[in-house]
């Protein structure tokens, strides 16, 4: 196991920044990583791909007015930061700009992984691949390829800027994605499912990689008896946990500050108004322990927080970074995150969900005559200056008396992120929160994205039945 890097310290922070401001700025900021990775991959019954990684740098981030200079280094040795502080210095002219003494943050300690994967044995990560690779082509004579992905992550960050604060953060993440394709008389379908956390190799406990390979051969399976969805207004409702990629992206991405400050969100300017019905609340929460998203700090220092975007159906906040939320008035939510020591922060979202209501979701599709029952959604395209959507259903059903009937394919949901919240007249009670990946300004971040089951009083189903 290689030896750990110590990062850098607040009084090297200190430093750094000093020469960054030199020449003058409005605020600076050093962001450094240290980051270990390895994966397993296994496709078709043959073990592709068994890798692993070490990344280490920093970067700086100066700001004088509508100007940002950026630059990073692979480096974290003191002469490599302040040579890169050096040069981005000298893009600036003006008074030095001291920066306040730097103040080291202290947050409550977070759950440490019970089994770190560093520690367990790469033989049991492959073992672990094989077994659920095997459990899902044996569930059927129609599986016809299974790929099996298995990767972790230890990232450990330090981030000091000129407005005081110094906070790390240590950050362990695992996932396990399952594909699998199934073909019946030239009809092919198939299934994903991806079991993942912010937490160590014990995610497994209770053979749970086994499970989460069988699920996704069943929805394979299931999806080869479907017939082609109607099409029309109708009611709609969405399943829990992938359901809420719809609130991801309809919404969220609207919510997010860089988009308010442009002015192209659908959103600006209606904090305070109803969005939604009463009995309808929202979060984007980047502080609960093991939630995909989660960190103890954002990319700037920020300390995260459960942030609430709708109460009880009121529009009440955004997801905001330090200078965008500096331009808007408000203070950072904790969502500046950014892919790496590479990349300039970004107001992102980190785990976004409704929440829970108070009835079961059987009651609520038996209280249901008929409708779509969309139980996971795949990719779609959103614009968010005015919500407009259409979303691809990779497992679909028709409720018919109260009751999951017929699967569906071929259907895609088409509409509004406004609508969709005035549409929601019911929400269930079992919310999960499921792993996903965001792409942004060409960076990609881990975020949870989750909902209750919940109908939609109607909404544009585009279907292929004739």
């Amino acid at each position: 196991m290689r030896h750990l890097s110590p990062g850098i310290s607040p009084e090297l922070t200190e430093h750094v920044l000093r020469v960054a401001l030199r020449n003058g700025g409005d605020y600076a900021e050093v962001f450094a990583e240290d980051r270990s990775s390895l994966s397993v991959r296994m496709d078709d019954g043959r073990l592709e791909e068994v890798s692993s990684g070490i990344d280490q740098g920093a970067s700086i981030r100066l700001v004088k007015g509508p100007t940002t200079s950026f630059g990073f280094t692979d480096s974290l040795d003191e002469s490599a930061l302040v040579a890169l502080a050096e040069r981005l210095s000298a893009s600036v002219r003006g008074t030095a700009a001291l920066p306040s003494s730097v103040r080291v943050i202290t947050l409550d300690p977070r759950p440490l992984p019970r089994l770190i994967p560093a520690a367990v044995e790469t033989g049991a990560k492959t073992d672990l691949v094989r077994a659920a690779e095997s459990v899902a082509r044996e569930r059927s004579e129609e599986i016809r390829q299974v790929a099996v992905g298995y990767s972790e992550g230890r990232q450990r960050t330090w981030v000091g800027s000129s407005r005081g604060p110094f906070a790390t953060d240590d950050r362990t993440r695992v996932v396990l994605s399952v594909n699998v394709v199934a073909q019946r008389d030239g009809s092919i379908q198939t299934g994903h499912e991806t079991l993942a956390g912010t937490v160590g190799f014990e995610i497994f406990d209770g053979a749970a990689h086994l499970r989460t390979a069988l699920e996704a051969a069943d929805k394979a399976l299931v999806m080869l008896d479907a017939r082609p969805a109607p099409g029309g207004r109708m009611p709609v409702i969405l399943a829990n946990g992938f359901g809420g990629v719809l609130f991801h992206e309809a919404c969220g991405h609207g919510l997010e500050a860089d988009f308010i400050v442009k002015k192209t969100s659908i959103w600006e300017g209606r904090r305070g108004t109803r969005v939604a019905a009463p009995f309808v609340t929202a979060y984007d929460d980047g502080v609960t322990p093991t939630m995909w998203g989660s960190n103890a700090i954002d990319d700037e220092g920020t300390p995260t927080e459960a942030t609430v975007l709708i109460e009880e159906g009121i529009l009440t906040g955004y997801i905001t970074d330090v200078l965008r939320g500096e331009k808007l008035g408000l203070a950072s939510t904790g969502n500046g995150r950014r892919q790496s020591y590479r990349h300039l922060p970004y107001p992102r979202m980190t785990n976004t969900y409704f929440a829970a209501g108070d009835v079961s979701a059987a009651d609520l599709i038996a209280d249901t005559p008929r409708a779509f029952y969309a139980k996971s959604l795949s990719g779609g395209q959103v614009d968010p200056a005015t919500g407009d959507f259409v979303f691809g259903v990779s497992e679909g059903y028709l409720i018919e008396g109260g009751r999951v009937g017929t699967p569906l394919k071929g259907a895609t949901l088409i509409g509004n992120g406004a609508e969709v919240l005035e549409a929601i007249d019911a929400i269930a009670d079992d919310l999960e929160v499921r792993a996903g990946m965001c792409g942004k300004e060409g960076q990609a971040v881990p975020v949870g994205t989750g909902q209750p089951t919940l109908r939609l009083r109607e909404l544009t189903v585009g279907g292929t039945a004739v």
